[in-house]
């Protein structure tokens, strides 16, 4: 199973091959320009777009009364001020496009849906053990339904469905995997999904999808390039260079947690051998603190701070090296910690983090910050999935050959 089925497309850029377009593929950017165009800016008006995206005032009558008759704008009332009749604000409308992101991982299964406008209409989580196909189709039978009615989510309006999951989750090696995990590595994802789901299929990495969250409903249009680090059951990153998704010449970028970690315990080493959430939950049963799932970390006794600040300390030692090696080699405008931690935790690894490279002589240190898509990142970019497929500009749109 290949994580990133689709994932290529939907990330094409121009410069990876000359191709021609065509005067459809050529409208459907414009639609989609002017869509992102209002969804950043709820109360634009058509003058304002126009300035913005280069088109003609006609033009953008055009698309804008296309985007309203499909439901995905309205009037959201006129602009006060200024000469003459004030000019109508256009706004998203936030039933008009559904995406559904489902995040498997070694811990959990997790559901969310999302409005065209980015907000989490619904969310079940079922923390359980090294879940397997079975368990993620009983999950999904017992929680879908429940889901689409909680999130009031016309089923007419769902565009697709994304599902986050680790590269190779199955072979790579984690404590207490147990040898059947390995089927993950040759399922077929979509294939498993289809007869339960009716709406489009897309899968991608969990950190990607993470970073893809970020991109679009975070801090993405404020710092277009930045390093998304996510802490899981595992460790993933995602390598964002002018809001594109990069992914690498075998799409294996960002794979911080492999990393080797020549200060670590034993030989052969990697990151993700110390900045997990399954490594922090080993360490606190050991010191006599078992938490049932990663919900009760924030719910933690005093007695098990030394733990927690004995993880931070060995994370920091851990991701020091990485982190100074992707401020000098990627410049990126802000390091990102995401995940499933609980928000102050990161906050308190992103604080280590950033006074650990404030001492390191560099050209330039990146910011050290929680992500504002954290929670959930990986449902919530999974969720995005269909949105960049079917309403989301990129230069994929435009490209003609070989499609």
């Amino acid at each position: 199973m290949d994580p990133v089925v689709g994932a290529n497309r939907r990330d094409a850029r121009l410069s990876v091959s000359l191709s021609g377009t065509n005067l459809a593929r050529a409208g459907d950017y414009n639609l989609r320009t002017v869509l992102q165009a209002i969804r950043l800016r709820p109360d634009i008006t058509r003058v304002d777009i126009a300035q913005q995206t280069g088109l003609t005032t006609a033009a953008i009558a055009n698309i804008t009364g296309k985007l309203a008759q499909a439901g995905l704008i309205k009037v959201a009332g006129r602009r006060s001020g200024g000469r003459g009749q004030p000019a109508l604000k256009l706004t998203i409308e936030p039933d008009g496009a559904f995406g559904i992101g489902i995040n498997v991982d070694r811990d959990h299964l997790t559901l969310v849906t999302l409005d065209l406008a980015g907000e989490v209409r619904s969310r079940v989580t079922r923390e359980m053990r090294f879940p397997m196909p079975d368990d993620l189709l009983d999950f999904l039978r017992d929680e879908l339904d429940a889901a689409i009615a909680k999130g009031r989510l016309d089923r007419s309006r769902i565009v697709g469905v994304g599902v986050a999951i680790p590269d190779k989750m199955g072979s790579i090696a984690m404590p207490h995997s147990p040898p059947s995990y390995a089927v993950w590595d040759q399922t077929d994802l979509p294939g498993l999904l289809r007869p339960m789901l009716p709406w489009p299929i897309h899968c991608d990495n969990d950190a990607a999808a993470a970073a893809l969250a970020e991109a679009e409903y975070g801090t993405g249009f404020d710092n277009p390039n930045f390093f998304y680090l996510l802490v899981s059951a595992g460790l993933g990153g995602g390598l964002v260079i002018d809001r594109h998704y990069r992914r690498g010449a075998s799409n294996r970028s960002g794979e911080i947690g492999l990393m080797p970690d020549p200060s670590g315990d034993h030989a052969g080493a990697c990151v993700q051998d110390t900045v997990s959430v399954s490594v922090l939950l080993e360490r606190l049963a050991a010191a006599g603190h078992p938490v049932a799932d990663v919900s009760a970390l924030s719910e933690l006794r005093a007695s098990a701070e030394p733990v927690i600040a004995g993880w931070i300390a060995d994370s920091v030692r851990a991701l020091a090296g990485p982190i100074i090696a992707v401020n000098c080699l990627i410049d990126p405008n802000m390091i990102l910690i995401g995940g499933r931690l609980p928000p102050a935790l990161i906050a308190r690894l992103a604080r280590a983090l950033a006074e650990r490279m404030a001492v390191v002589a560099m050209p330039r240190s990146a910011s050290i910050l929680p992500a504002t898509i954290a929670k959930d990142a990986s449902a919530v970019g999974a969720a995005i999935l269909p949105f960049l497929d079917r309403l989301v500009p990129s230069d994929a749109t435009l490209i003609q050959a070989g499609r």
